[in-house]
């Protein structure tokens, strides 16, 4: 999906956090720039890449349940870069689900370092 952006209030005023929306079943993929869809088939000059802080602050993985309800994983793009990884399964980042603390953390390092430490999920 689409880049979207947050504007939450904070006590100095407006911050953005650069979001990028993932559907996540299973696990949460961290790569863009590719297509899915009925859509596969179309070829373009955009390069496949993984989420950074560079590109975004925090991805939000959704997962539908029943009754056209999501649970979102928060997922600070700072953790990407030292996993390393494309892609983390929901069970191994179960205490980013529905942690809007995250999501209003998500570019505070070491907070995001301490917190995900404390999950044992780093």
């Amino acid at each position: 999906m689409e880049k979207i952006i947050f504007l939450p209030l904070n006590k100095a005023g407006e911050d953005i956090i650069r979001a990028q929306v993932k559907t996540a079943r299973t696990s949460v993929s961290f790569t863009g720039g590719t297509r899915g869809g009925v859509d596969r088939e179309y070829k373009s000059d955009v390069k496949t890449y993984t989420q950074s802080p560079d590109i975004s602050d925090v991805i939000i993985g959704l997962k539908p349940l029943e009754n056209r309800a999501f649970d979102m994983y928060f997922i600070p793009t700072i953790l990407i870069e030292i996993w390393g990884t494309k892609s983390k399964g929901l069970g191994t980042i179960e205490p980013l689900k529905n942690n809007y603390y995250i999501l209003e953390n998500c570019k505070n390092k070491d907070f995001i370092l301490n917190k995900c430490k404390e999950y044992k999920i780093i």
